[in-house]
């Protein structure tokens, strides 16, 4: 399982794109799809919603469990990506392509986020 080494990671295994004019693109890690299981239903945060770093901005429900979607960073939610909205499966067949899960523009300083190294030690840890 490799994660692309220009993303930045968080311990909630999310991921997130630099940012571009301020926005970000996260979704959740090879490694989360993995445990998870077969995703069947995404509920995300809706466009124009404030989220904060840590707290809980939406839900992935596998055929295994429910498990709380975690925001990586404080902004507002710009897009959601619709097509996985519509295909959940997306979120394990290409979890850093297509399955992304939603862009925020950023607010403030992005908290605790590791490089693909330091996330690739945290989940073997």
């Amino acid at each position: 399982m490799s994660n692309p080494q220009q993303l930045r990671y968080t311990e909630e295994h999310e991921w997130l794109t630099a940012a571009e004019d301020g926005v970000s693109t996260v979704g959740i890690t090879e490694h989360a799809a993995n445990a998870l299981g077969d995703v069947v239903f995404v509920q995300l945060p809706e466009v124009g919603a404030t989220i904060e770093a840590g707290e809980s901005c939406g839900e992935l429900e596998s055929t295994k469990s429910v498990s709380d979607l975690y925001a990586p960073v404080n902004g507002e939610i710009v897009e959601i990506n619709e097509d996985v909205v519509a295909d959940p499966s997306l979120v394990n067949s290409a979890p850093f392509e297509g399955g992304w899960l939603f862009k925020v523009k950023i607010s403030g300083e992005p908290g605790k986020l590791l490089s693909a190294d330091e996330y690739a030690a945290f989940i073997q840890s």
